[in-house]
């Protein structure tokens, strides 16, 4: 077993897998994982690694990390400036390097918020309930149950990769922009009982502003007054979009008060405001990639056939057939 060092964190960096704990939701347990997943997937693939191995998910980047080994290592996700042992990495792209290399990541520009760093190998932090995740608020999983800082050392497995440099290609990336369209299906509290027509014919159509407010709990968008088919949450409370507690999916979108939520991994998973729209699994990973301040969303109505058509698109993009050599 070999391992890597930690030089600069950036702003936030973790050890995430792609899948978290969605088992344990039942458990009122925060599930986790990467909130990109397919960036995660896709680096893994190209290293070797199986798709569900944990990573680094890297938050805008000021990140670097020094090898202790030889190792195949692939950087997925927003776009920025990449380098491995000085020379650039291109984006979406995996390379051999040797004991003392040193990966660095600059600050993106943009578009998109998160880088994922898989290593040949896996980060091989013990498991906690059947995923290496972490989930900082609670202080468990992943490397001591935080956020990296310089000087960790992390453990690398044994990888299986064959050292050969390689490339997703274009037509295999996910579109990055500042104007993101998100799938979402209508959710347990929407028309008629809760929004109007008006309401959910706005929700849908409207260009939202990502508040700077956002991180891995759940990315907030601007806030907006609806007009609401109720005057009041009742026994729930005095404002209408007041609930008794009820699940929260990841994804949900999350009406509190007039302010439009999208729940993240490490959201919470059950409370009293109510779920206009759930983003559906195939368009969870751009939750990931929205940025804070200039970024905006808008919603697209899906019905269950096109959800899992979706997915289904997505991962059949990730293929060890569909790599090509990286020159």
């Amino acid at each position: 077993m070999s391992g890597l060092e930690i030089l600069e964190p950036g702003i936030q960096a973790t050890v995430q897998d792609p899948t978290g704990r969605p088992g344990m939701l039942r458990q009122g347990f925060f599930p986790s994982g990467a909130m990109d997943y397919f960036a995660l997937q896709a680096a893994n693939l190209l290293v070797g690694n199986p798709r569900e191995a944990a990573g680094i998910e890297v938050t805008l980047g000021g990140f670097a990390m020094r090898l202790q080994g030889d190792a195949t290592i692939a950087v997925c996700g927003a776009e920025g400036q990449v380098t491995l042992d000085g020379e650039p990495l291109p984006p979406w792209s995996s390379r051999r390097a040797g004991a003392g290399a040193e990966l660095r990541i600059a600050i993106s520009p943009g578009p998109g918020f998160r880088f994922y760093v898989a290593v040949s190998g896996a980060i091989d932090v013990p498991e906690l309930f059947g995923s290496r995740a972490t989930y900082t608020m609670g202080g468990l999983g992943g490397y001591q149950g935080r956020a990296l800082t310089a000087g960790d050392e992390l453990p690398v497995g044994t990888g299986a990769s064959d050292g050969r440099a390689r490339r997703l290609p274009d037509a295999a990336r996910p579109a990055y922009g500042r104007e993101w369209e998100i799938e979402v299906m209508r959710g347990p509290q929407a028309t008629p009982d809760y929004l109007t027509e008006r309401d959910m014919e706005e929700f849908l159509s409207r260009s939202w502003a990502v508040d700077r407010n956002s991180d891995r709990t759940g990315v907030r968008l601007e806030s907006h007054r609806f007009e609401w088919a109720r005057k009041s949450g009742g026994v729930a409370g005095g404002h209408p979009s007041n609930i008794l507690d009820n699940p929260y999916p990841v994804g949900a979108v999350n009406i509190n008060g007039d302010l439009p939520v999208l729940l993240g991994p490490d959201g919470p998973t059950a409370g009293g405001f109510i779920v206009a729209a759930t983003v559906v699994r195939g368009a969870l990973w751009k939750l990931g990639q929205l940025r804070p301040i200039g970024d905006h969303v808008r919603f697209r109505e899906v019905t269950l056939e096109e959800s899992i058509a979706l997915e289904r698109e997505l991962s059949a993009r990730l293929t060890d057939d569909a790599l090509e050599p990286a020159g």
